[in-house]
């Protein structure tokens, strides 16, 4: 069956008009090129996404009918080009590789935000992968003749399978506490993070357990008038290196929520936090002497049942992050346990959908192996179908 595919000029086509004709009074006519159609879509190029386009180019998905990559940003880099300037690359906590194009040596002072987007440019000229951006996806939708409909900003694309790589950026989680509205002072979360020189000399409480917690609670501590530390649960610091074996256990444990329907937990509830030079460092300054989660908050600061008070001009979320799949909601994947029941990338409840970037595959490494794991298996489903054609 041949396929239509846009033209390469395709941003200036897609969601715009093109001149058909003119009309009896003379009038332009004009006529919408909004409809294409491929073999699999791929949401985000990430690590996640371009390592599943690298599967499908090397094993015959041509680009364009083949296969395509919807991306929402204005350029390369996935979330990596929303990373805080400050966050260098010898601060980064491990990146691997790309399939088939090893990352260049890096310079460890430079911001990582910088270099990853380079890399990831570079990777998609490389391969030749087919990117379109910016193009975000409104929602998913199950077609009567099988096939799914990708509906987006800039037309619909008709798929008979989809690779979901949207990871969890554009999805911060705040949780809710209290009187959180009623703070005169400035929130923000990680994701919102900039530096710190706009906290100089302020108050700044940053909630979170997690690494970029202790990250960003390190830089900000430098400038600002004080810091106060608190989480839900005492943190565990892990001296022990992050090899393999710690890796499986982590990436084993979060592979059995998914498998079960339930959302996938934290990393670092498993593995514990590093213990770096730098954690050391913060230590012996005391910064890391962390306090217990705050029971409300106050208009200026934050407070506990037992009377302690906290002043504040700043809180700092650094509460994580939730997978980017609302546009997937239409096809009912959520299992009653508010996960989406996983086996392998494969969502359960529809064959024709493989998370990748999700789950034991959200890291670099693990949506590597993702990629590759959901392209072999969308090809050995759609092959009894290209049997018949």
């Amino acid at each position: 069956m041949q396929v239509r595919w846009p033209k390469p000029e395709w941003p200036a086509v897609i969601g715009a008009t093109v001149e058909d004709g003119h009309s009896g009074d003379g009038r332009r006519v004009v006529a919408h090129v909004d409809t294409h159609s491929a073999d699999v879509v791929v949401i985000g190029a990430g690590q996640a996404g371009l390592s599943a386009g690298y599967h499908l180019h090397r094993t015959g998905f041509a680009p364009g009918g083949g296969f395509v990559i919807l991306d929402a940003d204005n350029g390369p880099g996935g979330a990596w080009q929303h990373r805080w300037p400050t966050l260098v690359f010898d601060r980064v906590h491990g990146f691997h590789d790309l399939p088939g194009l090893p990352l260049p040596p890096t310079e460890p002072h430079r911001p990582a935000s910088e270099q990853v987007a380079a890399y990831f440019a570079a990777y998609e000229r490389a391969f030749d992968l087919p990117v379109r951006r910016p193009v975000r996806v409104r929602g998913v939708h199950s077609r009567p003749d099988g096939r799914l409909d990708v509906h987006t900003d800039r037309g619909t694309w008709t798929a008979r399978a989809l690779i979901n790589a949207t990871g969890t950026w554009t999805r911060p989680f705040w949780p809710h506490y209290p009187g959180r509205s009623t703070f005169r002072g400035r929130q923000l979360h990680t994701a919102d993070y900039r530096g710190p020189v706009e906290f100089t000399g302020l108050r700044v409480v940053v909630v979170g357990g997690g690494t970029s917690a202790v990250q960003l609670l390190g830089e900000v501590s430098t400038v600002a008038a004080a810091t106060t530390w608190v989480t839900r649960r005492p943190p565990t610091f892990n001296d022990e290196e992050f090899g393999p074996e710690l890796g499986r256990a982590a990436v084993a444990r979060v592979d059995q929520a998914v498998r079960s329907g339930r959302p996938p937990g934290s990393v670092v509830g498993v593995t514990g936090l590093p213990v770096t030079p730098e954690v050391r460092r913060l230590r012996e300054r005391g910064v890391l002497d962390r306090l217990p989660m705050f029971d409300r908050i106050t208009p200026d600061g934050v407070a506990w049942t037992d009377g302690r008070f906290v002043p504040a001009d700043v809180i700092l979320w650094c509460t994580g992050f939730r997978a980017a799949i609302d546009h997937l909601a239409p096809l009912g994947l959520r299992a009653p346990g508010g996960g989406i029941t996983m086996d392998g990338t494969r969502v359960v409840a529809d064959s024709r959908v493989h998370l990748v970037g999700y789950g034991p595959s959200a890291s670099t490494i693990g949506a590597n192996r993702a990629g590759r794991a959901a392209v072999n298996e969308i090809r050995a489903w759609l092959a009894p179908a290209a049997a018949l054609h």
